[in-house]
Protein backbone atom coordinates (compact mmCIF):
# COMPACT_ATOMS: atom_id res chain seq x y z
CA UNK A 1 0.00 0.00 0.00
CA UNK A 2 1.40 3.89 -0.22
CA UNK A 3 2.12 3.35 3.58
CA UNK A 4 4.58 0.93 2.72
CA UNK A 5 6.05 2.55 -0.24
CA UNK A 6 6.67 5.60 1.82
CA UNK A 7 8.74 3.85 4.50
CA UNK A 8 10.24 1.86 1.24
CA UNK A 9 11.23 5.47 -0.02
CA UNK A 10 12.45 6.31 3.13
CA UNK A 11 15.31 3.49 3.92
CA UNK A 12 16.46 4.56 0.04
CA UNK A 13 16.59 8.59 1.66
CA UNK A 14 18.27 7.04 4.47
CA UNK A 15 21.07 5.77 2.04
CA UNK A 16 20.95 8.59 -0.35
CA UNK A 17 21.36 11.16 2.80
CA UNK A 18 24.70 9.28 3.73
CA UNK A 19 26.21 9.67 0.62
CA UNK A 20 25.27 13.41 1.05
CA UNK A 21 26.49 13.65 4.06
CA UNK A 22 30.24 12.94 2.58
CA UNK A 23 29.44 16.58 0.99
CA UNK A 24 28.36 15.68 -2.23
CA UNK A 25 28.07 19.25 -3.04
CA UNK A 26 31.82 19.72 -2.33
CA UNK A 27 33.17 16.83 -4.72
CA UNK A 28 30.74 18.18 -7.19
CA UNK A 29 32.21 21.71 -6.55
CA UNK A 30 35.61 19.85 -7.77
CA UNK A 31 34.86 18.10 -10.06
CA UNK A 32 33.65 21.50 -11.60
CA UNK A 33 36.50 23.70 -10.81
CA UNK A 34 39.20 20.37 -11.90
CA UNK A 35 37.07 20.16 -15.41
CA UNK A 36 37.34 23.53 -16.21
CA UNK A 37 41.21 23.46 -15.65
CA UNK A 38 41.99 20.22 -18.02
CA UNK A 39 39.52 21.72 -20.26
CA UNK A 40 41.80 24.97 -20.72
CA UNK A 41 45.02 23.23 -20.66
CA UNK A 42 43.64 20.66 -23.24
CA UNK A 43 41.61 22.96 -25.65
CA UNK A 44 43.31 24.29 -29.11
CA UNK A 45 42.85 28.17 -27.96
CA UNK A 46 46.12 27.62 -24.91
CA UNK A 47 48.06 25.60 -28.14
CA UNK A 48 48.90 22.59 -26.06
CA UNK A 49 47.23 19.84 -27.69
CA UNK A 50 46.43 19.92 -31.37
CA UNK A 51 42.51 20.21 -32.33
CA UNK A 52 42.35 16.83 -33.63
CA UNK A 53 43.64 15.30 -30.18
CA UNK A 54 41.88 18.04 -28.26
CA UNK A 55 38.59 16.55 -29.59
CA UNK A 56 39.28 13.02 -29.28
CA UNK A 57 39.81 13.72 -25.49
CA UNK A 58 36.57 15.63 -25.40
CA UNK A 59 34.72 12.95 -26.10
CA UNK A 60 36.60 10.50 -23.73
CA UNK A 61 36.17 13.27 -20.78
CA UNK A 62 32.76 13.91 -21.17
CA UNK A 63 31.71 10.20 -21.24
CA UNK A 64 30.47 9.79 -17.97
CA UNK A 65 28.55 12.84 -17.76
CA UNK A 66 26.68 11.48 -20.85
CA UNK A 67 26.36 7.87 -18.88
CA UNK A 68 25.17 9.71 -15.71
CA UNK A 69 22.47 12.25 -18.26
CA UNK A 70 21.65 8.53 -20.11
CA UNK A 71 21.21 6.40 -17.04
CA UNK A 72 19.01 9.40 -15.43
CA UNK A 73 16.90 9.82 -18.70
CA UNK A 74 16.34 5.77 -18.72
CA UNK A 75 14.62 5.85 -15.75
CA UNK A 76 12.50 9.27 -15.91
CA UNK A 77 9.53 8.30 -17.31
CA UNK A 78 8.82 5.33 -15.10
CA UNK A 79 9.62 7.80 -12.28
CA UNK A 80 7.28 10.74 -13.11
CA UNK A 81 4.47 8.47 -13.96
CA UNK A 82 4.72 6.64 -10.40
CA UNK A 83 5.51 9.23 -8.49
CA UNK A 84 2.54 11.82 -9.73
CA UNK A 85 -0.20 8.42 -9.29
CA UNK A 86 1.14 7.59 -5.77
CA UNK A 87 1.56 11.70 -4.65
CA UNK A 88 -1.97 12.11 -5.64
CA UNK A 89 -3.28 9.23 -4.57
CA UNK A 90 -1.75 9.63 -1.26
CA UNK A 91 -4.34 12.13 -0.70
CA UNK A 92 -8.17 10.71 -0.44
CA UNK A 93 -9.24 14.62 -0.14
CA UNK A 94 -10.44 15.58 -4.08
CA UNK A 95 -11.35 18.97 -3.11
CA UNK A 96 -7.93 19.35 -1.77
CA UNK A 97 -6.76 18.10 -4.93
CA UNK A 98 -8.08 20.48 -6.93
CA UNK A 99 -7.70 23.66 -4.97
CA UNK A 100 -3.84 22.63 -5.44
CA UNK A 101 -3.97 21.89 -8.89
CA UNK A 102 -5.61 25.22 -9.79
CA UNK A 103 -3.45 27.43 -7.63
CA UNK A 104 -0.21 25.67 -9.11
CA UNK A 105 -1.25 26.41 -12.74
CA UNK A 106 -2.14 29.84 -11.89
CA UNK A 107 1.68 30.30 -9.69
CA UNK A 108 3.06 28.27 -12.77
CA UNK A 109 1.94 30.72 -15.05
CA UNK A 110 2.33 33.72 -13.05
CA UNK A 111 6.11 32.91 -12.20
CA UNK A 112 6.59 32.47 -15.89
CA UNK A 113 5.21 35.73 -16.38
CA UNK A 114 7.59 37.67 -13.70
CA UNK A 115 10.61 35.71 -15.62
CA UNK A 116 9.73 36.75 -19.17
CA UNK A 117 9.12 40.37 -18.16
CA UNK A 118 12.35 40.61 -16.19
CA UNK A 119 14.44 39.35 -19.36
CA UNK A 120 12.43 41.17 -21.70
CA UNK A 121 13.35 44.40 -19.76
CA UNK A 122 17.16 44.12 -19.36
CA UNK A 123 17.34 42.96 -22.86
CA UNK A 124 15.74 46.10 -24.13
CA UNK A 125 17.44 48.31 -21.70
CA UNK A 126 20.97 47.06 -22.17
CA UNK A 127 20.77 45.90 -25.84
CA UNK A 128 23.54 43.39 -25.84
CA UNK A 129 22.81 42.81 -29.69
CA UNK A 130 24.58 46.16 -30.72
CA UNK A 131 27.45 45.11 -28.90
CA UNK A 132 27.74 41.83 -31.24
CA UNK A 133 30.39 42.29 -33.80
CA UNK A 134 30.46 39.09 -36.05
CA UNK A 135 33.81 38.61 -38.65
CA UNK A 136 30.71 39.26 -41.69
CA UNK A 137 27.55 40.97 -41.51
CA UNK A 138 24.32 39.01 -41.08
CA UNK A 139 22.13 39.25 -43.57
CA UNK A 140 18.31 38.14 -43.74
CA UNK A 141 18.23 35.66 -46.75
CA UNK A 142 15.24 33.66 -48.03
CA UNK A 143 12.71 35.29 -45.15
CA UNK A 144 10.96 38.54 -44.93
CA UNK A 145 9.77 39.23 -41.15
CA UNK A 146 6.63 38.96 -40.16
CA UNK A 147 4.40 39.99 -36.56
CA UNK A 148 3.92 36.30 -34.13
CA UNK A 149 0.33 35.52 -34.38
CA UNK A 150 -1.84 34.20 -31.68
CA UNK A 151 -3.68 31.03 -32.40
CA UNK A 152 -7.14 31.36 -33.44
CA UNK A 153 -10.30 30.67 -31.86
CA UNK A 154 -11.54 28.39 -34.02
CA UNK A 155 -8.01 26.19 -34.00
CA UNK A 156 -7.76 25.95 -29.68
CA UNK A 157 -10.16 23.15 -29.54
CA UNK A 158 -7.59 21.26 -31.56
CA UNK A 159 -4.69 22.56 -30.11
CA UNK A 160 -6.25 21.68 -26.52
CA UNK A 161 -7.31 18.40 -27.65
CA UNK A 162 -4.00 17.47 -29.09
CA UNK A 163 -2.50 18.00 -25.53
CA UNK A 164 -4.05 14.36 -24.43
CA UNK A 165 -2.61 11.65 -26.47
CA UNK A 166 -4.56 9.54 -27.78
CA UNK A 167 -1.47 6.65 -27.78
CA UNK A 168 0.01 6.86 -24.04
CA UNK A 169 2.81 4.22 -24.79
CA UNK A 170 3.79 6.52 -28.21
CA UNK A 171 4.19 9.58 -25.79
CA UNK A 172 6.64 7.75 -23.76
CA UNK A 173 8.21 6.34 -26.41
CA UNK A 174 9.13 9.72 -28.01
CA UNK A 175 9.46 10.99 -24.88
CA UNK A 176 6.20 13.51 -24.87
CA UNK A 177 6.63 14.68 -21.61
CA UNK A 178 3.86 17.57 -21.06
CA UNK A 179 1.59 14.41 -22.64
CA UNK A 180 2.94 12.00 -20.12
CA UNK A 181 2.02 14.40 -17.33
CA UNK A 182 -1.48 14.95 -18.49
CA UNK A 183 -2.01 11.23 -18.75
CA UNK A 184 -0.10 10.41 -15.70
CA UNK A 185 -2.68 13.58 -13.36
CA UNK A 186 -5.86 11.88 -15.65
CA UNK A 187 -5.00 8.50 -14.04
CA UNK A 188 -3.99 9.66 -10.76
CA UNK A 189 -7.45 11.74 -10.18
CA UNK A 190 -9.02 8.19 -11.34
CA UNK A 191 -7.75 6.33 -8.54
CA UNK A 192 -8.56 9.08 -6.09
CA UNK A 193 -12.01 7.90 -6.98
CA UNK A 194 -11.76 4.69 -6.25
CA UNK A 195 -11.97 2.16 -3.16
CA UNK A 196 -8.88 1.20 -2.18
CA UNK A 197 -9.53 -2.49 -1.95
CA UNK A 198 -9.52 -2.40 -5.73
CA UNK A 199 -6.34 -0.10 -6.24
CA UNK A 200 -3.98 -1.78 -3.31
CA UNK A 201 -2.15 -3.87 -5.25
CA UNK A 202 -1.56 -1.49 -8.27
CA UNK A 203 -0.21 1.38 -5.68
CA UNK A 204 2.16 -1.48 -4.21
CA UNK A 205 3.31 -2.70 -7.61
CA UNK A 206 3.90 1.16 -8.52
CA UNK A 207 5.48 1.96 -5.33
CA UNK A 208 7.94 -1.02 -5.72
CA UNK A 209 8.61 0.52 -9.43
CA UNK A 210 9.34 3.82 -8.33
CA UNK A 211 11.94 2.38 -5.61
CA UNK A 212 13.87 0.91 -8.49
CA UNK A 213 14.01 3.97 -9.76
CA UNK A 214 15.57 5.39 -6.92
CA UNK A 215 17.91 2.77 -6.93
CA UNK A 216 18.77 3.45 -10.13
CA UNK A 217 18.98 6.93 -8.82
CA UNK A 218 21.39 6.19 -6.03
CA UNK A 219 24.41 4.90 -8.28
CA UNK A 220 23.93 8.12 -11.07
CA UNK A 221 24.58 10.02 -7.94
CA UNK A 222 27.60 8.42 -6.96
CA UNK A 223 28.85 8.87 -10.98
CA UNK A 224 28.09 12.62 -10.20
CA UNK A 225 31.03 14.18 -9.32
CA UNK A 226 32.97 12.55 -12.14
CA UNK A 227 30.16 13.38 -14.86
CA UNK A 228 30.87 17.44 -13.40
CA UNK A 229 34.23 17.02 -14.03
CA UNK A 230 33.88 15.72 -17.45
CA UNK A 231 31.01 17.65 -19.05
CA UNK A 232 33.00 20.86 -17.43
CA UNK A 233 35.97 20.15 -19.11
CA UNK A 234 34.23 18.93 -22.67
CA UNK A 235 32.35 22.39 -22.56
CA UNK A 236 35.55 24.72 -22.40
CA UNK A 237 37.16 22.62 -25.09
CA UNK A 238 34.45 22.60 -27.26
CA UNK A 239 33.34 26.37 -27.02
CA UNK A 240 37.07 28.08 -26.75
CA UNK A 241 37.64 31.47 -25.29
CA UNK A 242 36.83 34.01 -28.10
CA UNK A 243 32.97 32.77 -28.64
CA UNK A 244 32.28 33.25 -24.63
CA UNK A 245 34.47 36.59 -24.75
CA UNK A 246 32.24 37.58 -27.85
CA UNK A 247 29.23 37.35 -26.48
CA UNK A 248 30.09 38.20 -22.72
CA UNK A 249 27.51 41.26 -22.86
CA UNK A 250 24.29 39.20 -23.55
CA UNK A 251 25.74 36.14 -20.97
CA UNK A 252 25.57 38.75 -18.36
CA UNK A 253 22.60 40.33 -19.88
CA UNK A 254 20.98 36.96 -19.08
CA UNK A 255 23.10 35.99 -15.92
CA UNK A 256 21.74 39.51 -14.55
CA UNK A 257 17.85 38.95 -15.35
CA UNK A 258 18.36 35.26 -13.55
CA UNK A 259 19.93 36.51 -10.40
CA UNK A 260 16.77 39.13 -10.34
CA UNK A 261 14.70 36.43 -10.84
CA UNK A 262 16.48 34.12 -8.18
CA UNK A 263 16.06 37.23 -5.84
CA UNK A 264 12.21 37.43 -6.43
CA UNK A 265 12.29 33.56 -5.69
CA UNK A 266 13.53 34.92 -2.07
CA UNK A 267 10.94 36.96 -1.07
CA UNK A 268 8.46 34.45 -2.39
CA UNK A 269 10.30 32.22 0.23
CA UNK A 270 9.92 35.05 2.71
CA UNK A 271 6.37 36.47 2.32
CA UNK A 272 4.79 33.03 1.19
CA UNK A 273 6.28 31.02 2.97
CA UNK A 274 7.09 32.24 5.59
CA UNK A 275 10.89 30.86 6.18
CA UNK A 276 14.33 32.36 6.29
CA UNK A 277 15.62 32.46 2.48
CA UNK A 278 18.93 31.92 3.22
CA UNK A 279 18.31 28.98 5.22
CA UNK A 280 16.31 27.60 2.23
CA UNK A 281 19.60 28.39 -0.21
CA UNK A 282 22.22 26.66 1.98
CA UNK A 283 19.35 23.54 2.10
CA UNK A 284 19.20 23.40 -1.42
CA UNK A 285 22.54 24.03 -2.50
CA UNK A 286 22.71 20.15 -3.62
CA UNK A 287 20.31 20.33 -5.85
CA UNK A 288 21.06 23.78 -7.56
CA UNK A 289 24.88 22.36 -8.12
CA UNK A 290 23.92 19.38 -9.91
CA UNK A 291 21.56 21.49 -11.76
CA UNK A 292 23.91 23.79 -12.57
CA UNK A 293 26.08 20.86 -13.74
CA UNK A 294 24.21 18.23 -15.46
CA UNK A 295 21.71 21.43 -16.85
CA UNK A 296 19.41 19.30 -16.96
CA UNK A 297 16.22 20.10 -14.39
CA UNK A 298 14.62 16.02 -15.28
CA UNK A 299 18.17 14.39 -14.18
CA UNK A 300 17.70 16.34 -10.62
CA UNK A 301 14.33 15.99 -10.13
CA UNK A 302 14.64 12.58 -7.73
CA UNK A 303 17.22 14.19 -5.57
CA UNK A 304 14.95 17.60 -5.74
CA UNK A 305 12.08 15.45 -4.50
CA UNK A 306 14.22 13.81 -1.85
CA UNK A 307 15.19 17.38 -0.67
CA UNK A 308 12.16 18.69 -0.40
CA UNK A 309 10.72 16.53 1.88
CA UNK A 310 13.70 14.94 4.18
CA UNK A 311 15.28 18.88 4.22
CA UNK A 312 12.85 21.70 3.77
CA UNK A 313 9.71 18.75 5.31
CA UNK A 314 7.58 19.18 2.65
CA UNK A 315 4.53 16.25 3.01
CA UNK A 316 5.26 13.80 0.46
CA UNK A 317 1.86 14.46 -1.10
CA UNK A 318 3.19 18.13 -1.95
CA UNK A 319 6.64 16.96 -3.17
CA UNK A 320 5.45 14.24 -5.65
CA UNK A 321 2.58 16.23 -6.94
CA UNK A 322 4.70 19.36 -7.51
CA UNK A 323 8.56 18.53 -8.03
CA UNK A 324 7.62 16.22 -11.69
CA UNK A 325 5.42 18.62 -12.78
CA UNK A 326 7.57 21.71 -12.41
CA UNK A 327 10.34 19.72 -13.92
CA UNK A 328 8.12 19.64 -17.15
CA UNK A 329 5.99 22.84 -17.14
CA UNK A 330 7.92 24.90 -14.71
CA UNK A 331 10.79 26.45 -17.00
CA UNK A 332 11.38 30.40 -15.31
CA UNK A 333 14.81 30.65 -16.36
CA UNK A 334 14.38 28.51 -19.72
CA UNK A 335 11.45 31.05 -20.66
CA UNK A 336 13.72 34.44 -19.62
CA UNK A 337 16.55 33.14 -21.34
CA UNK A 338 14.64 32.67 -24.47
CA UNK A 339 12.79 35.95 -24.32
CA UNK A 340 16.30 37.65 -23.95
CA UNK A 341 17.44 35.42 -27.01
CA UNK A 342 14.62 36.09 -29.20
CA UNK A 343 15.39 39.83 -28.76
CA UNK A 344 19.41 40.16 -28.94
CA UNK A 345 19.21 38.30 -32.42
CA UNK A 346 16.53 40.58 -33.81
CA UNK A 347 19.17 43.18 -32.46
CA UNK A 348 21.67 41.56 -33.95
CA UNK A 349 20.38 41.49 -37.64
CA UNK A 350 19.03 45.23 -37.18
CA UNK A 351 15.23 44.15 -36.53
CA UNK A 352 13.19 47.28 -34.90
CA UNK A 353 10.72 45.10 -33.21
CA UNK A 354 7.37 46.93 -31.90
CA UNK A 355 6.27 46.87 -28.21
CA UNK A 356 2.78 45.22 -30.11
CA UNK A 357 5.61 42.32 -30.98
CA UNK A 358 7.69 42.11 -28.08
CA UNK A 359 4.08 41.33 -26.00
CA UNK A 360 3.10 38.52 -28.45
CA UNK A 361 6.85 37.08 -27.99
CA UNK A 362 6.39 37.25 -24.74
CA UNK A 363 3.01 35.51 -24.47
CA UNK A 364 4.29 33.09 -26.81
CA UNK A 365 7.41 32.25 -24.67
CA UNK A 366 5.11 31.62 -21.89
CA UNK A 367 3.03 28.90 -23.58
CA UNK A 368 6.58 27.23 -25.31
CA UNK A 369 8.15 26.90 -22.61
CA UNK A 370 5.44 24.98 -21.05
CA UNK A 371 6.58 22.21 -23.66
CA UNK A 372 10.54 22.68 -23.28
CA UNK A 373 12.40 19.06 -22.91
CA UNK A 374 13.82 19.12 -19.40
CA UNK A 375 17.29 18.06 -20.67
CA UNK A 376 20.58 19.81 -22.00
CA UNK A 377 19.92 22.13 -25.26
CA UNK A 378 15.98 22.00 -24.39
CA UNK A 379 15.46 25.26 -24.31
CA UNK A 380 17.38 25.53 -28.28
CA UNK A 381 14.89 23.76 -29.42
CA UNK A 382 11.98 25.64 -28.55
CA UNK A 383 13.98 28.86 -29.17
CA UNK A 384 13.53 27.71 -32.96
CA UNK A 385 9.95 27.76 -33.29
CA UNK A 386 10.01 31.02 -31.07
CA UNK A 387 12.33 32.71 -33.91
CA UNK A 388 10.49 31.37 -36.40
CA UNK A 389 7.22 32.52 -35.43
CA UNK A 390 9.00 36.02 -34.35
CA UNK A 391 9.53 36.53 -38.17
CA UNK A 392 13.47 36.58 -37.20
CA UNK A 393 16.07 34.15 -38.89
CA UNK A 394 16.07 30.93 -37.41
CA UNK A 395 19.95 31.00 -38.64
CA UNK A 396 20.72 33.35 -35.50
CA UNK A 397 20.61 30.62 -33.36
CA UNK A 398 23.69 29.39 -34.18
CA UNK A 399 24.91 32.59 -32.39
CA UNK A 400 24.44 31.10 -29.71
CA UNK A 401 25.18 27.47 -29.87
CA UNK A 402 28.68 27.86 -28.34
CA UNK A 403 27.35 29.29 -24.98
CA UNK A 404 23.86 28.08 -24.66
CA UNK A 405 25.34 25.19 -22.71
CA UNK A 406 27.30 27.84 -20.05
CA UNK A 407 23.85 29.93 -19.81
CA UNK A 408 22.05 26.57 -19.71
CA UNK A 409 23.50 25.41 -16.74
CA UNK A 410 22.38 28.70 -14.98
CA UNK A 411 19.20 28.80 -15.63
CA UNK A 412 18.41 24.87 -15.19
CA UNK A 413 19.80 25.94 -11.15
CA UNK A 414 17.03 28.58 -11.06
CA UNK A 415 14.32 26.75 -12.90
CA UNK A 416 14.77 23.89 -9.76
CA UNK A 417 14.82 26.77 -7.39
CA UNK A 418 11.87 27.71 -8.89
CA UNK A 419 10.25 24.29 -8.40
CA UNK A 420 11.31 23.44 -5.20
CA UNK A 421 10.11 27.53 -4.30
CA UNK A 422 6.87 26.38 -4.95
CA UNK A 423 6.54 23.06 -2.99
CA UNK A 424 7.44 25.58 -0.02
CA UNK A 425 4.64 28.14 -0.66
CA UNK A 426 1.94 25.34 -1.53
CA UNK A 427 3.12 22.98 1.55
CA UNK A 428 2.70 26.28 4.08
CA UNK A 429 -1.17 26.78 2.59
CA UNK A 430 -1.95 23.60 2.57
CA UNK A 431 -1.03 23.03 6.21
CA UNK A 432 -3.14 25.86 6.55
CA UNK A 433 -5.85 24.76 5.01
CA UNK A 434 -5.85 27.67 2.62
Amino acid sequence: MIERGFKELSEFSHHLQRLLETKLWLKILVGMFLGILVGLLIMPDTGFIKKDWADGLSSWLGFPGTLFIKLVQMIMIPLVFTSIITGIASNTDTEKLKKVGLYLVLYFVSTTAIAIVIGTGFTSLIQPGNYFTPDEPLEIVGQTQKTVGLPSISSLPTIISELLPSNPLESMVSGEMLSIVIFTLIIGIAITFMERKNVGLLLDLLSSVQEICMTIVRWAMELAPYAVFGLMAQLVINVGLKSILGLGVFMLTVLLGLAVLMAVYLVIIALLGKRNPLEFLRLVRDVQLLAFSTASSAAVMPLSMKTAEEKLNISPFISKFIVPIGATINMDGTALFQCAAVIFISQVYGMDLPLATIVLIMITVIAASIGTPSIPGGGIIILVTVLEQSGIPAEGIMILIGIDRILGMFRTAVNVTGDLTACVVFDRFSESGH
